[in-house]
């Protein structure tokens, strides 16, 4: 992992920021799926408490151009300013970035109901400690192609560390084990 593309969405009057990454997202995860890559990664480097406006996918050089040629932004293209694709510059440190889950949701709470595997008294406490346990990590409200639902991918950064990781990446970029440089 060598290189990168900055896709920087443009300030839109019309359209907010944060709807136009989960848009810019879906279709990088429509992408990555068509190409079966499993070697690019994603980082938000303008995140503090939103994931900001940008969207730095890592790869080698030719795996980005593989990307570019795909057209993946296509329709978006307007929305959004795509860089070249850049050597890495010097890093601050090497980071995971992964999706991070929580063990109750409200889905789960439907689906135990459902197979009458909770009692009408444990599902007060299963909604407290469901709220209790919520997440605050930022997210990309997604929809899904299989059955249009709009469901949440919360996004977690992993510690800087000194030597990258090696591993893969799924089909939105993220890992649990590889890491990205960051800078």
């Amino acid at each position: 992992m060598d290189h990168y593309i900055d896709v920087k969405i443009k300030p839109n009057a019309e359209i907010q920021e944060n709807l136009l990454l989960n848009s810019l997202y879906s279709k990088l995860h429509k992408a990555l799926y068509d190409l079966k890559s499993h070697d690019i990664g994603v980082s938000f480097p303008e995140y503090h408490v939103k994931l900001g406006k940008v969207l730095r996918i890592h790869a080698h050089a030719d795996t980005l151009k593989a990307l570019q040629q795909s057209n993946w932004v296509a329709d978006l293209s307007g929305y959004c300013d795509i860089n070249q694709i850049s050597p890495i510059p010097k890093v601050k440190g090497y980071r995971t970035v992964s999706r991070v889950k929580t063990t109750m949701s409200a889905s789960k709470l439907r689906r135990l109901k459902k197979r009458n595997t909770i009692s009408t008294s444990d599902i007060k406490n299963y909604k407290a400690k469901m709220f209790a346990q919520s997440l605050d990590n930022p997210y990309l409200e997604l929809t899904s192609s299989c059955n249009g639902q709009k469901y949440r991918r919360y996004i977690k950064f992993g510690e800087l560390v000194n030597q990258p990781q090696a591993g893969q990446f799924d089909y939105f970029g993220l890992s649990k084990t590889a890491t990205i440089p960051w800078f």
